[in-house]
């Protein structure tokens, strides 16, 4: 190739597309921490007390009709901001992707739980993929999914990961309408 085209060697790759890459002996590391604290920065939320996790293991977004409006403008950028940071960081792309289901018309409750996931992020800024070259060729898949979870439209929420050895190679989810399933009634 480098008969064809002038090429030069300027050493290893350490930045990519918003990507910072530490190859090491054993193995490749990829974050976007500085892309992280700049996310966290640009929403006011550098000071706010770090969450441990990603999303309230017992809060059930809704539509939330009574709920008071926020301004769609900066929900979607919000929400942009951690789509592109789900690349190297798929322990957030389901409180992400449930929190972007409520773009069309977000509320105050919406706009709270992104800010917990952004609160999230200051705290785990560093995270990111390791690649290992020690690892073996066994190819591992997990799925799980939710029955007509969502309260709103009764979709359910599938997803999945694939590892190959000891690193995670693929991730996915996607919501689907189910049969309708009769929602509960008042007792009388």
């Amino acid at each position: 190739m480098s008969l064809e085209f002038e090429m030069s060697l300027v050493g290893e790759l350490s930045y990519f597309l918003g990507l910072q890459i530490r190859q090491m002996h054993d193995g490749i590391f990829i974050t976007q921490a500085k892309y992280a604290k700049n996310l966290v920065k640009k929403f006011g939320l550098e000071k706010a007390k770090h969450c441990d996790t990603p999303m309230s293991t017992t809060l059930k977004l809704s539509k939330d009709a009574s709920g008071k409006s926020v301004e769609q403008t900066l929900y979607r950028g919000m929400i942009g901001s951690l789509l592109y940071l789900t690349a190297s960081r798929p322990d957030i792309s389901f409180s992400v992707g449930v929190c972007a289901r409520y773009q069309a018309d977000p509320k105050e409750s919406h706009l709270s739980c992104v800010k917990r996931i952004i609160r999230y992020v200051n705290g785990t800024s560093n995270y990111g993929i390791w690649y290992s070259f020690d690892t073996n060729a066994s190819l591992v898949g997990f799925s799980d999914a939710d029955w007509a979870g969502n309260c709103d439209d009764r979709k359910s929420t599938s997803g999945g990961c694939f590892f190959l050895g000891n690193t995670w190679c693929l991730g996915f989810a996607r919501s689907k309408t189910r049969f309708p399933c009769p929602r509960p009634r008042p007792s009388t």
